[in-house]
This record gives structure tokens, C-alpha cells and sequence, in this order.
């Protein structure tokens, strides 16, 4: 088993049941599996293997009877909750999320085909290969994970496909609180953005728990390895050396983040037109299967010209398996975008979380200038007073002298660098090294063993006040008197 295999897990919501359920469920006709297995990645001779996991935690054959918006329709009428996206058009209300999940190519085709051959290749022929126990446990577990997460009773749908490339999890789920109410943000989202990435964070840190007996571990975080792997060539072209300042760095964040903006557009507009090309194509498709089946009746009946009818009939069977190819292709095309905007939304999100830490550490690098600055500034002042005060200082009587007398100004002017010294020591903890010190230059009012250390609830420069005030202390002469100048 690889150490290496990660575990997947992408969540994107919608305005109700996507039109791509017939996609999740397989629901083509002969035309339908020619086109979609010409377009998309899809084995035919794998799809018995798929399965979906149903109430209770039964692993069954895929419900294809049901589709996706009846069964959510059948929850939502049991419950005595209304659809509020119901007469909208366009809908507007987030009323399903869905999930993918999976892992690392390789592991999880382990679990699915064990140590069987398969031909991953078009057109290949796997109907004898068989579907591993330890495919449907991981299932169990993660539909176990759901539960615990959303809420049984607000699983749409639960289907595993062993048919694809990649074998994965379709979970479709009402975000429903526990007063029956469409909850998305409270329940996903948060209330903003930071609400959002600590949400998702601690999400698949859980999700990692579950994945761990299974060999999927929890993918480091960039914060963590500093990882830059995005989705756009121009992003790897611009990342492909190192930036050299945190500028360049936030810069080429700024023009990644708009490319993926008019790339996510662009999807999205795809994305809406082959719904309505969908929707349009499956208006078509029920008016020709109506049409048919009040021929065939009238066939059957006697009632009619039969040769008229026959002819009308071939027409309308025909215009039929033209419709079903052209549908099936948008709904491949379509569960394609779907895929590709759940990769450039998540390259967005994560490039934005690059951004924002850059931004941070921009501030704190700024922070940090700023006070470097203001040390060498107070460093040149400090030079400076003692410089002027020193020779003053030698200047006055006696009397004018004892003015001064355990000032820190006198101290610095007699043993300033000396001061200092302690001053930082004492700061950085060597409190013996501080007091050895003290004691060879001429010190003496500072013990080794006094107990030292910084509180909990001092900030930084009452921590330099004090260490300051301690230097002074063990730089004076044991006997207390101040050295003639």
C-alpha cells in the first residue's frame, strides 16, 4: 500500500438537482452510452459495478427508477418541507450539496479491483472482473461519516462509480438544520471567508480520520510545504522560479487569481447553457415518447391508416434516438464542466488562502521593518544624549553633580554600553551571564541568584523597562556610590 495515496473530497452546491442526475445514475439509452462513452471517460462493461448506499447503510444496485430530483421531491413532501426554489425560474435558493469523494488514482483502484487486470483503456472489455469487498467498506465509512456530519434523512443520493477512471463517491444531501430549515451557510459556509477556510480545514482533518485505515492520508497544507501546484499554465510559468520579495510573490497571486476568475466564468457560462440545452432536449424527448405512444395506441386500435401510422411512427423513433444521442452528449459535457469548475473553484480558494497568508506575512514583515527601524532610531538617540551629556556632566561642580545622581542618564554616561549589555542579556534569559557580567566591569547590586524571568501578562516593552531597571541595578558599585568622573 502506497504511504503516499491522499484522500479527495470536493463539495459545490446547487439550486436543486442538477440536470446531470441521469449522469450520476447512468440513465441512457443505447444512444445515450454510445455518445457518453465517446466523449467521457466511461466503461460500459464496468458499470455493474457501480453501486449506491441506501438507508440503513445497505449497499445495493443503483436505483435508476428514481432519479435524483423525485427522490429529493419524496424527502422534502415526507418531511412537510417546501421546496423554495419551487415555481422560480431560475431557481435561486442553494438547496443541494454535493460531494465527491475519493482519493489517490491508484489506492483507490486497489480497493476497488484488488489485484485483478483491468483494461482502462476505450472500448476495452472488463465485464469479468468483480468488485471488492473492500471498496464497499470504505463506502460504508464515509457514508457512516455523513451521517454523523449532515443527517441521515438528508441524503439524496449515495452512489459509488467503479465505471470511470478514477473510482469515487457522488453524495447529494439537503443542507437542512435540525428545525428542517435550508441552512447552507449555518451549516457549510460560515459567515465569511475566514469562517469558511477553518471550516473546510477541520472538515478534512475529520475526514482524515476516517481515511486513515484505508491509506489515505490528510494532503499537508501550503501554509505547511509550501506547495504551488494551480491549474494554469500561466500560474506555473510565473512560479516556476523563485520570486524574489514578497511583493512579486502577492503580485503573481493578484494575476493568477484573475485568470482563474475569467476561466471559472467562462465554465460557468458553459455550465448554464448546457442545463437549458439539457432541459430543452428533455422537454423534446417527453413530447416525441408521448407523441409515440398515442400512435402506437391508435396502431394498436385499428382506427388509422396502419401504413400511415408505421411511417409516422419510424419518423418520430428516429427524431427519438437523435434526441436521446444529443441529450446524452450534453449530459457528459455538462458533468465535464461541473468537474472542471469543482478543480478551478478549488485552485481559486486555495490561491486566495496563498494570497491572504502572503498578505500577512507581508504586514508582518512591514511590522517588523518598522521596528527595526525605530531600535536603530532610539539606538542613535541614546548614542547621542550620552555622547552630549557625558562631557557636561565632567564639567559640573560637585553639587550640580549629585542632580544627577542614580540617573539613568549619569549611568549611561559612566557605563552605558556596559548597561545595555545587561539590559539585552538579562532579556534573552542568560541571567548568569548577565550577572558574571556585571560583577567583572564593576558591578555589584545584583545577586546570581535572584529569580528572574519575564510574566505572563507583560508585553514587550514593560519586559525591556524591567530588564533595563534590573541592568541599572547590577552595574552600581556594591557600595552604592557612583564613580567620580
Amino acid at each position: 500500500m502506497s504511504t503516499t495515496a491522499k484522500q479527495v473530497m470536493d463539495i459545490k452546491t446547487s439550486k436543486g438537482i442538477a440536470q446531470s442526475s441521469n449522469e450520476q445514475l447512468r440513465r441512457w439509452s443505447e444512444n445515450g452510452w454510445e455518445q457518453a462513452a465517446k466523449e467521457g471517460n466511461y466503461d460500459r462493461s464496468r458499470e455493474h459495478l457501480n453501486f449506491e448506499i441506501a438507508r440503513g447503510g445497505i449497499v445495493r444496485p443503483v436505483d435508476k427508477e428514481h432519479t435524483l430530483s423525485r427522490r429529493m421531491a419524496e424527502i422534502l413532501d415526507a418531511r412537510g418541507i417546501k421546496d423554495p426554489n419551487k415555481g422560480l425560474d431560475p431557481p435561486k435558493y442553494r438547496t443541494v450539496v454535493n460531494i465527491i469523494f475519493g482519493g489517490s488514482r491508484e489506492r483507490m483502484r486497489e480497493m476497488a479491483f484488488g489485484s485483478q487486470e483491468v483494461d482502462f483503456e476505450k472500448g476495452a472489455d472488463n465485464a469479468a472482473i468483480r468488485r471488492q469487498p473492500e471498496i464497499e467498506q470504505w463506502a460504508k465509512d464515509i457514508y457512516d461519516f455523513v451521517c454523523g456530519k449532515w443527517g441521515e434523512e438528508n441524503i439524496v443520493s449515495f452512489i459509488v462509480h467503479l465505471d470511470e477512471q478514477n473510482p469515487h463517491i457522488h453524495c447529494s444531501l439537503l443542507p437542512l438544520d435540525k428545525d428542517n430549515k435550508f441552512a447552507f451557510k449555518e451549516l457549510f459556509s460560515g459567515k465569511d471567508k475566514l469562517e469558511f477556510k477553518m471550516r473546510t480545514l477541520a472538515l478534512h482533518d475529520e475526514l482524515a480520520k476516517v481515511n486513515e485505515k484505508w491509506g489515505l492520508g490528510r494532503g499537508a497544507s501550503v501554509s505547511e510545504t509550501n506547495a504551488r501546484h494551480r491549474s494554469t499554465e500561466e500560474y506555473r510559468r510565473w512560479l516556476s522560479s523563485e520570486c524574489s520579495t514578497l511583493e512579486e510573490d502577492i503580485d503573481n497571486h493578484r494575476k493568477s487569481l484573475s485568470e482563474l476568475q475569467t476561466e471559472i466564468a467562462i465554465a460557468e457560462k458553459k455550465a448554464k447553457s448546457f442545463s437549458t440545452m439539457i432541459a430543452n432536449l428533455t422537454t423534446e424527448k417527453e413530447n416525441i415518447e408521448h407523441q409515440l405512444a398515442t400512435l402506437r395506441d391508435w396502431l394498436e386500435s385499428g382506427e388509422e391508416d396502419s401504413e400511415v401510422l408505421a411511417r409516422k411512427i419510424g419518423n418520430l423513433e428516429w427524431q427519438l434516438s437523435q434526441t436521446e444521442e444529443k441529450l446524452a452528449a450534453r449530459q457528459v459535457q455538462l458533468a465535464q464542466t461541473e468537474e472542471q469548475l469543482a478543480v478551478l473553484k478549488a485552485d481559486r480558494e486555495q490561491i486566495q488562502n496563498e494570497a491572504d497568508d502572503l498578505s500577512a506575512k507581508a504586514l508582518q514583515s512591514e511590522k517588523s521593518w518598522s521596528m527595526n527601524l525605530t531600535a536603530d532610531l532610539h539606538a542613535v538617540m541614546l548614542e547621542k544624549l550620552v555622547n552630549e551629556f557625558q562631557p557636561r556632566l565632567q564639567r559640573m561642580n560637585a553639587e550640580d553633580q549629585q542632580l544627577f545622581d542614580s540617573t539613568l542618564l549619569s549611568e549611561l554616561a559612566e557605563d552605558g554600553n556596559k548597561v545595555v549589555t545587561v539590559g539585552l542579556q538579562l532579556m534573552a534569559g542568560y541571567v548568569d551571564e548577565a550577572t558574571q557580567f556585571a560583577q567583572t566591569h564593576g558591578g555589584g547590586g545584583g545577586g546570581s541568584n535572584m529569580p528572574w524571568g519575564r510574566n505572563p501578562d507583560e508585553d514587550d516593552r514593560q519586559w525591556a523597562r524591567r530588564c533595563l531597571a534590573m541592568a541599572r541595578k547590577m552595574m552600581r558599585p556594591a557600595s552604592g556610590k557612583r564613580k567620580k568622573l
